[in-house]
C-alpha cells in the first residue's frame, strides 16, 4: 500500500515538474513562438498594451490602436473619430514596423451590397485620413465586411453605435 502510494505522489511531482519547466512563459521578441504560431510581443513601443499578429482593436490585441467609430448611415470623421485617429496615427508613426488592415463595418440595418459599400467608404476615410497625417500608405490595406461581423447583437441603437466602426487589425510587425 505504501510502493502504490509513493508512486503516485512521484508520478505527480514529476507531472508537475515538466509542466513548469515546459511551460516557460518568457517574452518572445522574434515574433513567433517555437511552435511556430503567433505571439504577443513586448517591442517596448506599446507599453502596457497587448500587440499581436492578426490581433485587433476591438479585442485590444493591437498595441495602442483604437477602433473608431461613426455616425449612422456615415463615413465622415467626426472630432472623436479624428482625436483617435490622430493617436493612431501617432502610434503607427512611432513603430514603422506595424502594418494594419482597416476593417470598415455597419450596423444591421441596410441591405447586403449598400452595408458593404458603406464599410469600404469608411475604411478608405480611415486610411485616407492617417496617410495625410503621414502614414505611408503601402502600410494600409482596407477591408469592408458590412453588417456581417457584428462585435454586438441587438436591434437598438446601443448595439448599432458599436457596429458603425472601424476596426485595426495588426498585419505586420
Amino acid at each position: 500500500m505504501f510502493g502504490k502510494r509513493w508512486n503516485l505522489m512521484m508520478v505527480f511531482l514529476l507531472v508537475a515538474t515538466l509542466g513548469l519547466t515546459s511551460c516557460g512563459g518568457g517574452k518572445n521578441t522574434k515574433g513567433g513562438s517555437e511552435d511556430g504560431t503567433a505571439a504577443i510581443v513586448d517591442d517596448g513601443a506599446s507599453e502596457g498594451q497587448t500587440l499581436e499578429l492578426n490581433g485587433d482593436s476591438d479585442s485590444s490585441r493591437a498595441g495602442a490602436l483604437s477602433t473608431v467609430y461613426f455616425a449612422y448611415d456615415s463615413s465622415s470623421l467626426n472630432s472623436s473619430t479624428r482625436s483617435t485617429l490622430d493617436s493612431n496615427a501617432n502610434y503607427l508613426k512611432e513603430n514603422s514596423n506595424i502594418e494594419v488592415q482597416i476593417e470598415g463595418h455597419c450596423d444591421e440595418r441596410g441591405g447586403i451590397q449598400y452595408n458593404l459599400a458603406l464599410g469600404e467608404r469608411r475604411a478608405k476615410a480611415i486610411k485616407d485620413y492617417l496617410v495625410a497625417l503621414g502614414v505611408e500608405a503601402s502600410r494600409i490595406s482596407t477591408v469592408s465586411y458590412g453588417k456581417e461581423r457584428p462585435v454586438e447583437f441587438g436591434h437598438d441603437e446601443s448595439a448599432w453605435s458599436k457596429n458603425r466602426r472601424g476596426n485595426f487589425v495588426v498585419t505586420a510587425k
